[in-house]
């Protein structure tokens, strides 16, 4: 062992116990983790990489999987050297959180609902380093500020659920810096933040890892945190290491065709510079592929002006409306024929207020949408569900959009039956050929949502979405918890039913990189207004408002030698959307930049 390496795993094999049969979740993986190194994991779901960072705090067993073989060393502060594999759980306590940190993806999970963030930054310290009440105190205090929190001592006597996701994470990360521990395992810490934050917690991931000399072991499936943050990369497939090497080997001469594949996956900000349209992108090891932009037709089939939407805030004994969330304020904007309008901006922008909204899946409160030249707020419930047929929504989480006690085909058949407009075997042999055009076999339509991966119950999202041939598709995030190769193969799907079909999109994301990718149009928001929209390549290669351009800068480069530092990002906090009663903002005045591009007025509406 390296007299450096805090961690070494040798030949780990992790194995589950199932109905059908032990399942081999880790096969035979080896790596090295040194002090005041970043290793990264990398792979897909189901590659194995999760399992081996939880067998190395030996949290895999409450998980149902048991360590098969192999060895977990680990340097111990003064215990020497020690494997993990055979030690009882009672030690790992004592070496878990204190001498090894984890940071978890979802930190909802990680914190504790009914106890305040300040009592869960000093529980650890009071245990493992047996400080005073005052003493952990004052340290969670020193944590919080370390992670650059706004007012620590406020946040201290918060519970979790009054922090926004970026702030619960960097309580997380302060959590697990608490006893500063020799080893940070971070397991997709960052994949349900937006990118300004995704930025500042991978910059101070790297400032504490430099500052404190501690080893981290990250796991994560975006190629491009990996350019920002890796000194050594581990890539896994299916339970094994295929490949392994510095982040510039890997970035500039892969040896696995796994490898090449991820890689040829990753959309780059910046590699539509110069072209006007949208085009599939290049994958690696497919042949016969058409990347033909896409030229849509500039003619609207959505036209939305001056739509507001707000939600009451109610408080009080009597439950009164006390306040309203300016969720969607004063949003103008059209989609053409066979093309695709992107809305983006960070969580709590409104865009995915917005896109509801359209689809009067929630009710705005003034504003006009004007579908194919039908007036969408005028409807009563009935002519409403007439035209939603023309109008479909992928969501999100696919899993949650599914039903889970229907198999596939009953489930895609379903808006087809509401309507009437296929019956008896025409309608088998619809589903049948939506399966073919969502690229799923045939042998599916039996299955149940359980039984698919992610990428897989997305297709048949978007097979249902198409059951009724629509002309507009509102895509809420549909493709930003997917894996990279999958996330690129569904995204050539929506371009290429897009050219066939005639088909608009409102495509709503937080990935700068896929949306320079896939669209025509794009709509900057922040607040819940549109501060910039125009054709995509202006606003692109021209961003003219300073949220646009701090967006743009925060997006990590899947390259190395481009990494960021803390110093390139200068966020302001976002302000609050909810208003008292009564408060009137402004409209929203835009000047023309060029043609058809558009910036919000400084001083406009707020």
């Amino acid at each position: 062992m390296l007299d450096n390496a805090i961690a070494s795993i040798e030949n780990l094999r992790v194995e589950f116990q199932t109905k059908s049969g032990p399942v081999v979740g880790v096969e035979d993986v080896s790596f090295k983790v040194n002090s005041g190194e970043t290793v990264c994991i990398v792979g897909e779901s189901g590659s194995g990489k999760s399992v081996s960072s939880l067998s190395l705090m030996r949290l895999v067993e409450f998980g149902g999987g048991e360590i098969a073989g192999g060895r977990l060393l680990f340097d111990r502060r003064d215990g020497g050297e020690t494997d993990l594999a055979g030690t009882e759980q009672d030690l790992m306590r004592t070496i878990r959180g204190n001498e090894i940190g984890m940071i978890f993806q979802e930190p909802m999970t990680a914190l504790n609902p009914v106890f305040t963030v300040g009592r869960q930054l000093t529980e650890g310290l009071r245990l493992h380093k047996k400080m005073s009440k005052d003493a952990a105190e004052a340290r969670a205090l020193e944590l919080l500020k370390q992670v650059r929190i706004p007012e620590p001592e406020r946040r201290m006597k918060q519970y979790p659920h009054e922090l926004s996701g970026g702030m619960r994470q960097r309580v997380v990360i302060a959590m697990a810096m608490a006893c500063e521990p020799r080893l940070l395992i971070a397991d997709e810490p960052t994949t349900a933040l937006d990118v300004t934050i995704q930025a500042e917690i991978l910059a101070l991931m790297d400032r504490l890892k430099r500052e404190t000399g501690t080893a981290v072991m990250f796991i994560t499936h975006d190629m491009a945190v990996v350019a920002q943050m890796a000194d050594r990369v581990v890539v896994m497939f299916r339970g094994n290491k295929v490949e392994e090497g510095t982040v510039e080997e890997i970035f500039e001469n892969p040896k696995h065709d796994y490898t090449k594949a991820l890689l040829a996956a990753v959309p780059k900000l910046g590699e539509m510079t110069g072209t006007d349209l949208p085009r599939p992108m290049k994958l690696f090891g497919v042949e016969g592929q058409n990347l033909d932009p896409i030229p849509g037709v500039d003619e609207p089939i959505l036209e939305v002006k001056n739509l507001v939407t707000r939600f009451p805030v109610q408080g009080g004994l009597l439950r009164r409306t006390v306040a309203n969330v300016h969720a969607v304020e004063d949003v103008s904007f059209t989609v053409n024929k066979g093309q695709t309008l992107s809305l983006v901006g960070e969580s709590g922008c409104g865009k995915s207020t917005a896109g509801r909204s359209i689809l009067r899946l929630v009710e705005p409160m003034a504003g006009e949408v004007l579908f194919d030249d039908v007036d969408v707020m005028s409807l009563n419930q009935s002519q409403l569900h007439k035209v939603r047929r023309d109008m479909q929504m992928i969501f999100q989480d696919p899993f949650a959009s599914l039903n889970p006690q229907m198999q596939l085909m009953e489930q895609v058949a379903e808006p087809m039956r509401n309507y009437g407009t296929h019956s008896g075997s025409e309608l088998q042999d619809r589903v049948a050929h939506l399966f073919d055009r969502v690229e799923l076999p045939r042998s599916f339509m039996k299955r149940y949502p359980h039984e698919l991966s992610g990428g897989q119950r997305q297709r048949i999202a978007i097979a249902r979405a198409l059951a009724l041939n629509p002309k507009l598709i509102v895509a809420d995030e549909a493709v930003s918890a997917l894996d990279v190769s999958v996330q690129a193969q569904v995204l050539n799907l929506m371009m290429e039913l897009q050219a066939e079909l005639n088909l608009s999109y409102l495509f709503i994301s937080h990935d700068m990189a896929v949306v320079e990718r896939v669209s025509h149009y794009v709509g900057v928001m922040y607040l819940g207004r549109i501060v910039e929209l125009g054709p995509r390549r202006a606003v692109f290669e021209n961003p003219q408002h300073a949220y646009t351009q701090a967006l743009m800068k925060a997006v990590p480069i899947a390259d190395p030698r481009q990494r960021k530092s803390e110093k390139d990002l200068n966020f302001k906090p976002i302000p609050s959307p909810i208003h008292p009663i009564g408060h009137e903002p402004g409209p929203s005045e835009y000047f023309e930049v060029t043609p058809g591009h558009k910036v919000l007025r400084s001083d406009s509406g707020y």
